[in-house]
């Protein structure tokens, strides 16, 4: 296929997918194609890093393979523009991802929760690479809309990106989790990067009846979207949507203490306590038990080091440096070896969450929900803010 057939093919086939899928809405659909994701995509991109597989991901470059470039711009997949907050060039992936083009089948659910009526004050946080931003604009008019992008190139990049394409928001580059108080209130706020708590900024931002979408990570694994109604009394609450998997705000990052450090310069077991486990570290390992295990547990995080012949060691570490566990995976095994030191008892922490959400029936993301209270304390709940999730540890 030549460049010019990609080009007029991609974009209808895509819609057509996403539309079949029930991620893009036909209200939805008239910003799509005003609005080509390839005017926000640069040349050099890594399509799919992140995605289930884990292997390794390929850049591409749109000026020596423009078919292959304008494939992955038009699949449904997110596009990596930047690595290590930019202090990585060249075609070569380099560490930790910091900058995409979301999944276009993510853009438009998180677009269709976020309920977007006409003439609505729209607040963004995570300009990115300028689509949503454009979308946005496209859909209420670009005097409605505000972006926040806290790195300034890449704040600077999607700027020209949407002067190109003749739109024209508000765009600020700071910390987006303290929104931009000279727009607010807002009728819509879209969060584009995962946070580990709602900003109580962003929060009193959003006027009463207002409605905040963000992806929402536990600090133990796991994340998926939430929306939020805030209400008279600044509290905001409602269901997690559906599940996602984005770059942690920068704001909200994790820097973790390495093992060597629990075990005191000790070699392993340490003073670590062995018992025997029947739960399996495969069956805790899925995004959604995961993210089950975090809305229930504080202050723990999890750590996987991989063997030869698909065995492993599940690391349990807590953010005080006080307590850990392993428990070692051995494919077709039915009894795991643990072992736990510190106060607290993380492996059985953990295994009272699990035994908790199967109890449940194994809820899906969607049963689950998050209320924020006006001084900021977050709580989740099952179904209804009536039956919170209980917590352990």
């Amino acid at each position: 296929m030549t460049e010019r057939a990609a080009t007029e093919a991609g974009p209808q086939r895509l819609a057509s997918r996403l539309m079949d899928s029930g991620a893009l809405s036909s209200d939805w659909l008239p910003a799509y194609r005003a609005v080509p994701r390839e005017s926000f995509v640069p040349d050099l991109i890594w399509p799919g890093v992140g995605t289930a597989d884990g292997g390794p991901v390929a850049g591409i470059d749109r000026r020596s393979d423009p078919e292959g470039w304008f494939r992955a711009v038009y699949s449904d997949v997110s596009l990596t523009t930047q690595w290590d907050d930019g202090n990585h060039a060249g075609p070569d992936r380099g560490n930790i991802p910091t900058c995409s083009n979301s999944q276009p089948s993510m853009v438009f659910s998180m677009l269709a929760a976020l309920d977007v009526q006409p003439g609505a004050k729209i607040l963004e946080v995570g300009t990115g690479t300028g689509w949503n931003a454009a979308l946005l604009s496209e859909r209420v008019g670009s005097e409605h809309v505000t972006t926040i992008e806290f790195d300034p190139e890449n704040a600077a990049t999607a700027r020209a990106r949407l002067d190109a394409a003749g739109y024209h928001p508000v765009t600020t580059v700071g910390d987006g989790s303290r929104g931009r108080p000279a727009c607010a209130p807002y009728d819509r706020v879209l969060i584009t990067a995962s946070l580990r708590e709602i900003p109580a900024d962003i929060i009193r931002q959003t006027r009463p009846g207002g409605i905040i979408v963000s992806p929402y990570a536990t600090e133990y694994g796991g994340e998926a979207v939430v929306r939020l109604t805030v209400q008279e009394d600044g509290s905001a609450s409602g269901p997690f949507v559906g599940p996602s998997a984005f770059m942690r705000l920068r704001q909200h990052r994790a820097y973790r203490t390495h093992v060597k450090e629990y075990l005191g310069g000790r070699p392993w077991p340490a003073d670590g306590r062995r018992t025997t486990t029947c739960l399996s570290p495969e069956d805790v390992a899925a995004w959604l038990p995961m993210f089950a295990i975090g809305l229930q547990t504080r202050g723990m995080f999890p750590y996987p080091e991989t063997y030869a012949a698909g065995r492993y060691t599940l690391w349990l570490r807590d953010t005080r440096v006080t307590s850990w566990a392993s428990i070692d995976f051995v494919p077709g095994a039915e009894e795991f070896e643990v072992y736990q030191s510190g106060p607290r008892e993380l492996w059985s922490d953990l295994g009272a969450a699990h035994t908790w959400w199967s109890g449940q029936g194994r809820p899906g993301f969607e049963r689950f929900g998050l209320t924020v209270s006006p001084d900021g304390t977050p709580w989740a709940w099952l179904d209804s803010p009536q039956h919170p999730v209980p917590a352990v540890g």
